[in-house]
């Protein structure tokens, strides 16, 4: 369902969400002494030297209002008490196909005022001595005459501090997300078994899923063998290799301008290998369980590594007890990245390392500096947990060099280094009773 068809159960939700936005941009604007919010959509980029656009990103500010994600040179504005006004762009173009006209269930809830011009967007905006208590949040080009990005920081800090909270309406979304992408990994397991490329599997996903390369919310990971080891691989390559040990994908989805993001990893029936999935996905699970209001995630990514270091313990790869690999470092070598972080309008969520709504920073845990998240969960919150375990050459070298290299069986590793690693990732809600794994529920659906 798009955010077009007024039927999608997204219809229902949506009024109460813009009031929870409007309360939130009441208070932020208070907060920061300005009387306006202005939200631009973005504008598009052109490349170097040439006249083709880099793919349009909508701002998430933005996004949060209007699940419009190709509507460059548009406006939000809001002014506490008033409906909210979107300026919306619809140029005059033979060229490219302009927006369609504005309709869909999101429409009624907001004045909306079309033109033909990035410019005229100014005329439909606060004037004169107005536009100096205007909070105008966007990058420095997304200007207009007037109108450049102040991106206040009270209002801004109580923006980002708010979205850890999810309305029904996002949560609906997420689901949805998640539905789609689910959809796009069964189908990328499938082209696997069957033998496809790397960049055979990532067609497979984009037909399953409906998307293509430049609308999903990331780019894919699909790493067969060894390119597993690389934690955010890049390519996608169209040869075959010798054999297909091992697949690790990393794939998302959109709905409604928010995100699912998605890890899954298979092999060829390898006992020690399949061992590993299996033991990171019970890692994985019991994490998922930990997702809930007051547990601080610092704690859920150390507890983490202390699972891991039981997993890589319990196969014999490394021969030490889990809270030595952690006091030592020697379980980042095998898991050198964090357990997760916050999921929404962007893939990683702002506001994962704020203090309180006034800003503040709350560090990273000593010698765990790849930690997206460090604060504690609150209801409706939704992160992802994505553990891992992964052989990865330039970590590995090190610990052989070191004082714990006794302690690893390097027969099993160089075995497993051939699979790469292994990393499964759900999307979870924090709730007082058991958590939503929307992951799982939409795997369990889809079958």
């Amino acid at each position: 369902m798009t955010a077009d068809n007024p039927h999608t159960p997204l219809a229902a939700l949506y009024p109460a969400h813009v009031q929870t936005l409007c309360a939130r941009a009441d208070e932020a604007l208070a907060a920061g002494g300005f009387e306006h919010l202005l939200l631009p959509s973005g504008t598009l980029r052109y490349q170097f030297l040439d006249d083709r656009p880099y793919p349009f990103a909508a701002n998430p500010q933005f996004k949060a209002w209007l699940p419009l994600e190709q509507v460059p040179d548009s406006w939000l504005a809001y002014t506490p008490g008033r409906r909210p006004r979107l300026v919306y762009c619809q140029p005059d173009d033979y060229w490219h196909l302009p927006p369609a006209p504005p309709h869909g269930y999101w429409a009624e809830q907001f004045e909306i005022i079309v033109v033909r011009s990035a410019a005229q967007a100014a005329e439909h905006l606060p004037t004169g001595s107005a536009t100096a208590r205007c909070a105008i949040l966007g990058e420095p080009d997304w200007r207009l005459p007037g109108r450049v990005p102040n991106n206040p920081t009270p209002v801004l800090e109580r923006l980002h501090w708010a979205r850890a909270v999810k309305t029904a309406y996002e949560l609906e979304a997420l689901r949805m997300a998640n539905a789609r992408a689910v959809r796009g990994h069964l189908a990328a397991e499938e082209a696997f078994r069957a033998g496809a490329s790397e960049r055979a599997i990532h067609d497979a996903y984009l037909q399953a899923t409906g998307h293509n390369d430049l609308d999903l919310p990331y780019d894919s990971i699909v790493g067969l063998n060894e390119h597993g080891a690389v934690l955010h691989y890049q390519y996608k390559r169209r040869d075959l290799p010798a054999a297909h040990r091992s697949l690790l994908i990393d794939a998302g989805a959109t709905a409604a301008g928010y995100c699912a993001d998605i890890t899954r990893s298979y092999g060829d029936g390898d006992e020690l290998f399949q061992a590993l999935i299996a033991g990171v996905d019970g890692v994985e699970q019991a994490l998922c369980a930990m997702v809930r209001p007051g547990v601080d995630y610092r704690d859920i990514h150390l507890d983490c590594h202390r699972l891991l270091a039981g997993v890589l313990r319990d196969l014999g790869i490394v021969r030490m007890d889990p809270e030595s690999q952690l006091e030592t470092g020697v379980s980042s070598v095998f898991f050198p990245h964090g357990v997760g972080h916050y999921l929404g309008l962007q893939v990683h969520d702002v506001g994962g390392f704020m203090a309180g709504p006034d800003g503040g920073r709350i560090e990273p845990p000593d010698g765990h500096p790849f930690l997206r998240l460090t604060r504690s969960l609150v209801e409706e919150a939704v992160v992802t947990i994505e553990p891992g375990l992964y052989f990865i050459p330039m970590l590995l070298a090190p610990l052989r060099a070191g004082p714990h290299a006794d302690a690893v069986d390097w027969a099993k590793v160089e075995h497993l280094q051939a699979f790469g690693g292994v990393r499964i990732e759900d999307n979870v809600r924090a709730t007082a009773d058991r958590p939503e794994n929307l992951t799982r529920d939409a795997w369990a659906a889809a079958r």
